[in-house]
């Protein structure tokens, strides 16, 4: 009794520093997330972003040289077609230096004395033709009267014929000078400030629609060429999607597509009309050089959605669908060479069950059900990373929000 009541404490402090060290070292189940293995649908899709586009667009140019007035439209106004959306007051000639405006005075006394040459020379012409004219009628009245020969007849009405047509060539003449010295009285004329409407060139809308973009919001000069503004008609609306050419040649025209604006929710659909023969080089993020092809998908009718010209959107194309298979997520997928494995979680335990995956994407993987020891309603672990087998495993508490 006295040395149990000595040892006494000892043994049990020792027993019970053996069982912390114990409980200290002993294995813990590892905290993992599990998800439900289920069936259904399976969608195959190229996820990429894209931009709206308008499928007409009417690009209005000015039709010359020219002094644009201040736009009274902006960008979202409507418009029918015959409206006035630009309005264009013709750019005056420069002014002249004096040198060159005595040049151009002497130009038109120059022409002005080439024109009063030309009438005379109509004068003198009209006068010879009045004569030839007296002389054919007198000799063909001496040719009945058998006074006069046939041959000096003929000779008189060739007289005539020849002095009509030296009357129209000098008519001609006088037209040439007339209109050369409207040129030079013209290039002589200075530039005037012109307020009369009457000058003020009108440009109507082609087409009905809305104002999609102003080039020029003030008024200003411009050029010949140089667009003014755009309209389009914002209820015809495309969608482009650049995608890689390796992935382009598995989209079919007809495809179905569906677009987001950034969200979870797919809100638009569309078709595929249209794969684009030619690609492009495109950087991507992380600055590395792509070959896109621009898919085009006609977007059907939308309401109550607001959609403009450049907007983004994200896009999915459908490649191909089945129903009712077993999906598991990718996330849960281990790779192990060219196999593929999941960890079961059983008896809250890991296990590892080989699968043959069929097909993947992102989020979900599908499963050959024939080749695979999984059912509908077993839980797998996702991300298990160096999980072993039989490990010991808890379900990971989800954070309450």
């Amino acid at each position: 009794m006295p040395g149990l009541r000595r040892w006494g404490p000892w043994l049990v402090a020792g027993a019970v520093a053996t069982a912390l060290v114990f409980w200290a070292f002993a294995p813990r189940p590892l905290p993992v997330e599990v998800a439900v293995i289920a069936k259904g649908r399976f969608e195959q899709v190229i996820q990429e972003d894209g931009q709206l586009r308008l499928k007409t667009r009417y690009v209005i140019s000015a039709p010359m040289q020219a002094e644009l007035l201040r736009p009274t439209l902006q960008a979202g106004d409507k418009v029918e077609p015959g409206d006035v959306v630009a309005v264009l007051l013709p750019a005056t000639s420069p002014m002249i230096d004096p040198r060159n405006h005595l040049v151009l005075q002497q130009r038109v006394g120059r022409d002005g004395a080439a024109r009063q040459a030309a009438r005379a020379q109509l004068d003198r012409l009209a006068t010879a033709f009045e004569q030839a004219q007296l002389e054919a009628q007198r000799a063909e009245q001496l040719a009945q009267d058998h006074f006069l020969s046939a041959a000096a007849r003929d000779q008189a009405l060739l007289v005539q014929r020849a002095a009509a047509q030296a009357l129209e060539a000098g008519r001609a003449q006088l037209l040439v000078a007339e209109f050369t010295l409207a040129e030079s009285q013209a290039a002589l004329s200075r530039s005037e400030p012109v307020t009369a409407s009457a000058r003020l060139w009108r440009i109507q809308s082609p087409v009905k629609g809305q104002i999609v973009k102003l080039h020029q919001s003030s008024g200003g000069p411009v050029s010949t060429g140089q667009p003014l503004l755009d309209i389009g008609d914002l209820s015809a609306i495309e969608a482009v999607i650049d995608v890689l050419s390796s992935d382009a040649r598995l989209i079919s025209p007809g495809a179905l597509v569906k677009l987001s604006w950034g969200a979870d929710a797919w809100d638009i659909s569309g078709r595929v009309t249209r794969i684009e023969p030619a690609a492009f080089t495109k950087i991507s993020a992380l600055g590395i050089e792509e070959q896109r092809v621009n898919v085009l998908v006609d977007l059907e009718p939308t309401s109550g959605l607001k959609v403009g010209d450049g907007f983004r959107v994200d896009a999915r194309i459908r490649l191909y669908a089945v129903e009712n298979v077993l999906l598991v997520p990718s996330a849960a997928l281990v790779r192990d060479g060219d196999n593929w494995h999941v960890m079961v979680l059983h008896q809250d335990r890991a296990r590892t069950r080989r699968v043959v995956v069929k097909d993947r994407h992102t989020d979900t993987a599908w499963i050959d059900e024939k080749s695979a020891n999984l059912r509908e309603g077993e839980r797998v672990i996702l991300y298990p990373g160096s999980l072993l087998e039989g490990q010991a495993v808890k379900i990971r508490a989800t954070p309450s929000r």
